[in-house]
């Protein structure tokens, strides 16, 4: 055992003799510099200065603190509001004086319609009314299920979901199909929503010109030529056409003949 300590030892001290300078000097100022690591203070200890009630309070004093928002004159337009009255429909009350309502999502008129209103009422007379009301949060209603059974009749499906917000719908639905390495052709007009789906999906994304069905033909021939290019990756790679029936930004209704043809 000592003569096998005694050998390691007389290699420790021919491979230090070998070592290029260099190797040596590097060494040496690490050694210094964790000695010093280790007997050297962490931190300097501040001076302590002990003030009086007196001082303190004239410090206090002499303080102002800056505010918080810069000074806003009374004029400023954050600060007269415009007032709306009545319902928002095509036109609306601002200020006492009608207006044209260019903000509305009601493209359809339903809220001056008289049997929405009288569904509404009776509605809020069964169920009442809070903040919100998704199903995820306050659970599935009776009114919840009738309607999807209803809109699969309509659509001819075997069923339907409900989502408590158009935004939610879009955006989930789009991702909830469409996956990486398929293909979506979409309108260049297609609204936020759509655009916040598309990226979920993480698809690949090509665009045609508002409304143009000749534009979107062009691009399917062109993917035709690619899927011939490599036939085994078209066999795998799905293809969607992602346009509205009603364009949120443009307000132009879609082709939807031309677009099935």
């Amino acid at each position: 055992m000592a003569a096998s300590q005694q050998w390691v030892l007389v290699e420790m001290v021919q491979a230090f003799y070998e070592a290029p300078a260099y190797h040596l000097i590097l060494e040496g100022i690490l050694i210094l510099w964790i000695i010093r690591l280790i007997f050297s203070k962490t931190y300097k200890l501040q001076e302590r200065s002990d003030l009086t009630e007196k001082e303190k309070e004239e410090l206090i004093e002499e303080w102002h603190p800056e505010p918080l928002v810069p000074p806003v004159s009374k004029d400023h337009p954050a600060l007269n509001y415009n007032i709306v009255t009545g319902p928002p429909s095509h036109t609306i009350i601002v200020n006492g004086k009608e207006c044209i309502n260019f903000a509305s999502f009601n493209f359809l008129g339903l809220l001056d319609n008289e049997r929405v209103k009288a569904a509404a009422l009776a509605s809020l007379r069964k169920y009442g009314v809070g903040t919100c009301g998704p199903r995820g949060f306050y659970g599935t209603f009776d009114v919840h299920l009738e309607l999807e059974e209803r809109l699969a009749k309509f659509m001819k499906t075997e069923e339907a979901i409900l989502y408590s917000y158009g935004f939610a719908t879009i955006a989930s639905a789009i991702p909830a199909y469409s996956k990486r390495g398929d293909i979506v052709f979409v309108d260049e007009a297609a609204c936020f929503a759509i655009q916040k789906g598309l990226q979920a999906s993480r698809s690949s994304i090509k665009y045609f010109k508002h409304n143009d069905m000749n534009d979107l033909e062009r691009l399917l021939k062109e993917q035709e030529v690619e899927d011939q290019k490599n036939p085994r990756k078209a066999r795998v790679t799905r293809r969607f056409i992602v346009a509205e029936g009603l364009y949120m930004n443009t307000g132009d209704i879609c082709p939807l003949p031309q677009l099935v043809e």
